[in-house]
């Protein structure tokens, strides 16, 4: 929240003009997304306004930026065409819910099952998704729209050698508009994409009615915005916290993002979620408090009220050079440098997931990312061994090494010969463990095998969690514990049945 006591005027100054930045960066694409979706350019204006303050005021990470996302319209793309508005704001407002959900029982904290590799690329993927929507809106606009994109990135990248009194990103707003406007140049304006003038969000409830078969419809939409719009979100926090070096609240950002969602449901707007290019943009802008996203927020419905006339007169080069650097600047480019030395596997990943991103959708290409380095993962480690085999007279001890789980259950089974083992066989598990049900099934598979042979086997050294698997399996699992039970030095330590001295054990079975 905001509070007096953690305010400075170098912080204010470089929040308010952040913030004034993103409110200009963002109407282009939230009309923009409106446009693809089939929704009036307005409608997203609204989206962008409330996610962005709801967010901005409570959410997990101060300076993360949130509207109308791309990843949300084109999932709500064939809902708003086959169903209409009514439905959309159903879905809205159910996806908010369930995120809203997904916060209290704290369930953001899985975002840390995404691993770095599908983050970096995510982010890689994510930049140059951004790039070629700038490059599709300046395409075949003529040398002069090519000149001013490249005057606004020459602006962004030297005027931070000048002076850092203002941010790079509003001086080439303000010169490349200045150029445009003062020249007279025909070129094409935020005005010319869409009208933005309007009104505030009123307060509306979906016109749809609530049915069982609306329900039917809607929920599973409803579901994937909230995953969307989560996962998105809680990555953008990874990105930004790795620039800030602060940790934001993923469980409290996830509560704002629903709050917003379901207010947006409640006035007319579709669903948003985290913009990675607009926060970058903030950050990078100097915003890193609430003032930012707050400021840029109420300035966005202020410009939608007020000034749509003269912020229509913008021209959109100067936005999409600011957004080109931006898309650079995101980029991982140490990436490649670290491609040649990470772990193949990593590699596929970091790649998969930059790949995916671009040609389907954030949500696809993440869960990808965390299928393909869980199946890896359980690759690398589905190796148990026997580290020791010792025999002596009628006992053979085998030692094993490894976890024992659904992955490495076939190679577990291939260690032990019952037919040529002695009459009595220890299966040492000091040094493994028992991961799981497949794990049990194993070692209900292999007793079996040596009672079948007239054989007798033991289990040793079972940690506790691996012997609570074998008790739930019951008369499933055939296994015979041999566990010793060490007790503390004690002097007059009394056991069950008898005195035992100061270095002793007893042995169950």
């Amino acid at each position: 929240m905001l509070t007096l006591k953690n305010f400075r005027a170098a912080d204010v100054k470089n929040d308010v003009l952040a913030g004034f930045v993103v409110a200009v960066s963002m109407i282009p694409e939230a009309v923009g997304f409106s446009l693809v979706a089939g929704l009036s350019p307005i409608v997203g204006l609204h989206t962008a306004f409330i996610i962005g303050i709801v967010t901005a005021l409570f959410g997990g990470k101060p300076g993360m930026v949130s509207g109308a996302a791309g990843s949300i319209v084109v999932v709500l793309m064939s809902l708003a065409a086959q169903h209409g508005m009514g439905y959309v704001l159903w879905a809205t407002l159910f996806a908010g819910l369930i995120q809203i959900a997904i916060g209290v029982f704290r369930l953001g904290k899985f975002i840390r099952l995404v691993p770095l590799p599908a983050i970096h690329g995510f982010v890689n993927g994510l930049a140059i998704v951004i790039m070629l929507a700038q490059l599709h809106m300046i395409a075949g606009q003529g040398l002069l729209m090519y000149a001013l994109v490249l005057l606004a990135v020459a602006v962004v990248v030297v005027f931070p050698k000048i002076t850092r009194v203002i941010p790079s990103s509003l001086a080439a707003l303000i010169i490349v508009s200045a150029v445009a406007i003062g020249f007279h140049l025909q070129t094409l304006r935020v005005g010319d994409l869409a009208d933005i003038s309007g009104t505030l969000p009123s307060f509306a409830l979906p016109t749809a009615p609530f049915t069982l078969d609306m329900l039917k419809v809607v929920l599973p939409y409803a579901v994937v915005i909230a995953l969307v719009g989560l996962i998105e979100s809680l990555l953008t926090m990874t990105v930004l916290d790795e620039m800030g070096g602060k940790k934001g609240n993923g469980n409290r950002e996830s509560i704002a993002q629903g709050a917003g969602n379901t207010i947006c449901g409640l006035f007319g707007c579709f669903a948003g979620c985290a913009m990675i290019g607009q926060s970058i943009i903030n950050f990078t802008s100097g915003g890193r408090g609430r003032i930012s996203g707050t400021v840029g927020a109420i300035l966005l419905i202020l410009f939608v009220v007020s000034l749509a006339e003269y912020i229509g007169l913008i021209p959109v080069a100067a936005l999409a050079g600011i957004m080109l650097v931006v898309c650079y600047n995101t980029f991982e480019w140490s990436s490649f440098r670290r491609l040649r030395r990470m772990p193949k596997s990593d590699a596929l990943v970091m790649v998969a997931v930059t790949l995916i991103t671009i040609f389907t959708d954030l949500a696809v290409a993440v869960i990808s990312g965390v299928i393909i380095s869980a199946l890896v993962f359980a690759w690398q480690h589905a190796r148990i061994r026997v580290r020791s085999r010792q025999q002596k007279g009628e006992w053979g001890v085998y030692k094993l090494e490894g976890p024992l789980f659904f992955g490495s259950t076939a190679a577990f089974a291939e260690l032990f010969t019952p037919e040529s083992d002695p009459q009595n066989v220890v299966l040492d598990f000091s040094s493994t463990r028992v991961m799981d049900s497949s794990g049990v099934e194993a070692i209900d598979k292999i007793t079996t095998r040596y009672l079948e042979a007239g054989k007798t086997i033991r289990l040793r050294h079972l940690s506790a969690d691996c012997v609570r698997l074998l008790a739930k399996a019951g008369p499933f699992c055939s296994h015979e514990l041999d566990d010793p039970d060490y007790y503390i030095a004690e002097d007059d330590y009394q056991t069950e049945d008898k005195l035992v001295g100061k270095e002793t054990f007893k042995v169950r079975t």
